[in-house]
């Protein structure tokens, strides 16, 4: 029924993986190696077709100071920065609530509520775009960060009260109700004994968010324009103009863009991985 562990396996088969994963590996990284090595050629490559040899010039200093210092890449970083962390913040927050609520009460239309919040999930957002776009125009939150800010807790958070929910009705309900017992508040057991439980979930969701947000393109094109709001993902195209693409620097752009969210990553690592897998074995 489960595959057989490599370990497990004839020799001639251990010797073809170890053969096979390496290559498997660089064509999985190839688009990643090939922006990093765009990074660092000048336009000339470009104009000449040299796109994939080796650089005729070594302009990665350049590229790089060009993105930072003489355009509004730190601008968009910025925007970024201050859209993804209170989106974040706010859709953990709101999740752990309602995924409190709807693990631990029992009342009379919990599975409907519940199953409105998965139900959100499921919808195409590319239908959403024309009465999102109008929403936000008709409360005057058009190409502002707060606009995005809340569209993506709205959006958001019916993924993490999933999230949250299914990981509270894991977790000993003994513990709940020997609290009641003593006459401890539910607020106070909400904050005292199962948010300090909770700190692998929350990790991993804060991680997912954090990702979702900072590379999404869609909704930043679609409710945003200009520097003063949009996020580095849509501020990338800045470096096209009307007659010439200038593919160096938007690589530059792309790699620095894409920092970020691999340093939350192994930040948090050992607490991501701990959550996605905590419950998996008994």
């Amino acid at each position: 029924m489960f595959p057989t562990p490599i370990e497990k396996t004839s020799r001639t088969w251990q010797l073809t993986y170890q053969a096979i994963l390496p290559f498997a590996m660089i064509v999985w990284l190839l688009p990643l190696i090939a922006v990093a090595m765009f990074s660092i050629k000048s336009s000339a490559d470009f104009a000449s077709g040299n796109y994939w040899g080796m650089p005729s010039t070594f302009e990665g200093f350049v590229n790089y100071g060009k993105v930072f210092f003489e355009s509004d890449m730190p601008r968009y970083m910025l925007n970024s920065v201050l859209i993804t962390v209170p989106t974040m913040i706010g859709a953990v927050a709101l999740s752990c609530m309602t995924g409190f609520a709807l693990g631990i009460y029992k009342f009379k239309g919990n599975l409907l509520i519940f199953f409105m919040f998965i139900a959100g999930n499921f919808v195409p957002f590319q239908i959403l775009m024309v009465p999102v776009r109008d929403l936000t125009v008709n409360m005057g939150l058009y190409d502002t960060k707060l606009g995005l800010v809340l569209f993506h807790i709205a959006f958001q958070t019916g993924f993490c009260t999933l999230f949250m929910r299914n990981f509270i009705r894991a977790l000993p309900f003994e513990l709940i109700e020997a609290a009641r017992v003593e006459g401890i508040a539910e607020w106070r057991i909400f904050w005292f004994i199962v948010l300090p439980l909770m700190k692998p979930a929350l990790a991993a969701l804060a991680v997912l968010i954090f990702t979702f947000i900072w590379n999404d393109y869609f909704w930043a094109v679609v409710l945003t324009q200009g520097p003063d709001a949009q996020p580095v993902t849509a501020g990338i195209t800045s470096f096209n103009s009307q007659f010439v693409a200038q593919y160096h620097l938007m690589s530059a752009g792309s790699i620095v863009a894409a920092i970020p969210p691999v340093a939350m990553f192994f930040l948090m690592q050992k607490h991501f991985i701990a959550g996605l897998t905590l419950g998996a074995v008994k």
